[in-house]
């Protein structure tokens, strides 16, 4: 029994994947975000926004900026990211079509897994359903 080569790359994304598509890649991408300047806040970051025509490329795309000077390990930073990864994995289906950049605004004090996944989750669901 052989398979070819390239028969993984003809499968359909898992609904749960992390797709290229569903993330941001080029400065340029992360830059015209920030000159948006559209961001929500919470305790420890700052999720910045630009929404998108769902023509050009439908759903959410997602980039992360998590960087070494709150968190000095990067199996912390690997941790952040992850979980970032995850929680936008979970709501991606009910985002607008924007691009999304999640960082990293202040050192937190000790790095609870659950907390920050909250965290992040409640970051999200306000861009799902904003509140005055």
């Amino acid at each position: 029994m052989s398979v070819a080569p390239d028969a993984a790359s003809e499968r359909p994304p898992r609904p749960a994947a992390f797709p290229k598509q569903h993330r941001l890649l080029r400065k340029d991408e992360y830059g015209s975000v920030f000159a948006f300047r559209r961001a929500l806040k919470s305790r420890h970051f700052l999720l910045h926004y630009r929404p998108r025509e769902a023509a050009d490329a439908p759903g959410a795309r997602l980039g992360l900026v998590v960087a070494k000077r709150f968190l000095r390990r990067a199996v912390d930073r690997n941790l952040l990211r992850r979980l970032a990864r995850e929680e936008f994995r979970l709501l991606r289906s009910d985002l607008n079509s924007s691009d999304l950049v999640l960082r990293l605004a202040v050192k937190p004090s000790a790095l609870d897994r659950q907390a920050m996944a909250e965290e992040i989750r409640r970051l999200l669901r306000k861009l799902i359903s904003p509140q005055p």
